[in-house]
């Protein structure tokens, strides 16, 4: 299982700018997020990257990632159909072959020098088989994020074969059916928004999308949660973080993000001392 194919999905119709923002990366570079994202994808030793695009939106894409656009194939999803759209629109790109799927909204910082999605590749390569990256969520977060149950794997503290996928369950779901060993009371394994895929993924999309018919959106957790009966299905939790671009303040919090974690981190400390010290100074005497 090699895998050197990635799918950027980035065709979500309220979030089209969003990979367009600009922020200055851990070496201190200005960069868009788009940019950031597919560089984690090539960290990871992908060769060829597939975005998935709204219509009219694939120049300011290729614009955003300057050096990189020679890696990049892009594919429309004419109509929004779902999530899971959205990845199956990539499939001719896939063909019979395993590969990274990462959001176009979404920052990773690992604590280390090897990036989430390159650990992540590794591991799937050295398993041969699926692997979701997971970060355990309390449960209040449940209704924005799919979620799985799962097994830890003998000898591993941070891997768990997976038995249920459910897309944004209710409290009352996740504690029935994805409880997960080792978590605190009330926290469940959601996805981080990275995923190491085998092909079986797009057959199961293909007989999604053509039930849905055009009809109905289509989503990912749904073919993930049939992937978990058909062959092995790890989750990978790691100390990582995930920066989800498009809620609020996301933008501010993933440039901090990434500041705190690059090479001018004692910089940014020292104006973020200085910014409550002068705020603090302001504040009305009680």
């Amino acid at each position: 299982m090699k895998i050197t194919k990635a799918v950027i999905t980035a065709a979500g119709r309220n979030q089209r700018t969003l990979p367009l923002q600009t922020l200055i990366d851990r070496d201190g570079v200005q960069k868009s997020v788009l940019c950031i994202i597919v560089e984690e994808a090539l960290r990871a030793g992908v060769e060829e990257i597939c975005i998935v695009a709204s219509p009219g939106d694939e120049r300011a894409y290729a614009d955003a990632v300057c050096e990189h656009v020679g890696r990049l194939v892009f594919v429309e999803q004419a109509e929004p159909l779902g999530y899971g759209h959205a990845v199956y629109c990539a499939r001719a790109f896939v063909g019979d072959q395993s590969f990274l799927h990462l959001v176009g909204d979404h920052l990773y910082v690992s604590r280390g020098e090897q990036g989430c999605a390159q650990q992540l590749v590794q591991l799937a390569q050295a398993e041969r088989c699926a692997v979701s990256a997971v970060q355990a969520t309390r449960e209040s977060l449940l209704p924005y994020y799919g979620a799985v149950g799962g097994r830890r794997v003998a000898g591993r503290q941070d891997l768990y074969t997976i038995d249920a996928v459910i897309e944004k369950p209710t409290p009352t779901e996740a504690e029935q059916r994805l409880m997960a060993p080792g978590l605190r009371a009330g926290h469940y394994l959601c996805f981080f928004g990275m995923h190491a895929l085998t092909p079986a993924v797009m057959d199961i999309l293909g007989r999604h999308v053509a039930a849905a018919a055009g009809r109905d959106r289509v989503n990912l957790s749904q073919a993930l949660a049939e992937i978990a009966t058909r062959e092995r299905y790890l989750a990978l939790e790691r100390p990582w973080w995930r920066y989800d671009v498009g809620v609020k303040y996301g933008l501010l919090t993933a440039q901090l993000a990434l500041a705190l974690s690059g090479k001018d981190r004692t910089e940014v400390l020292a104006q973020l001392v200085e910014l409550l010290a002068v705020r603090d100074m302001h504040r009305p005497a009680p």
